[in-house]
């Protein structure tokens, strides 16, 4: 599913005021849910995830063309804690901690958080999706930085059950 094809699959859901909403087709699923402003969930196949690395420029004046090279994501897990559970990402975005720059964090260590908590937003085609904290407990450790770019899986959270 592209960009355009999504925009007026929302456009159209706005129109007939349908809240919620989920597709499957082929190995792309797409789920919104609306409750006073949009969210949009995308979950891609569980493939392995790749990493373009673009090749380093040519050292003397004339051109080259750029060629990139694709290699898997090889992300080191944090060592596990035992009790601990992991909030992962359910798409491809970029990570921020607060609802809008110079606002709070939703969450930070040592805070409580109960199941359906937002506890950060990631940012998917201009889309603002609000991941929210599937079990109860407190927040020990952020395994990302604000504004980061983050992969499909990839961990957002530790969090020690209740």
């Amino acid at each position: 599913m592209n960009q355009k094809e999504l925009k007026e699959l929302i456009e159209f859901l706005i129109e007939k005021d349908i809240a919620e909403f989920e597709l499957e087709r082929g190995d792309v699923k797409v789920r919104i849910k609306r409750a006073g402003e949009q969210v949009v969930t995308m979950v891609a196949p569980a493939a392995p995830h790749l990493v373009a690395h673009p090749a380093p420029p040519a050292a003397s004046g004339t051109a080259v063309p750029v060629t990139s090279a694709v290699t898997p994501a090889h992300e080191p897990a944090p060592a596990a804690e035992e009790g601990l559970h992991t909030v992962r990402s359910p798409i491809v975005g970029t990570f921020y901690e607060s609802p809008s720059p110079g606002s709070p964090p939703f969450v930070k260590a040592g805070d409580a958080v109960e199941v359906g908590q937002v506890l950060c937003i990631v940012e998917a085609m201009k889309l603002m999706n609000e991941i929210e904290s599937d079990v109860a407990g407190e927040i020990v450790k952020k395994l990302v930085n604000n504004g980061q770019p983050i992969e499909y899986g990839q961990e957002l959270f530790a969090i020690r059950k209740k």
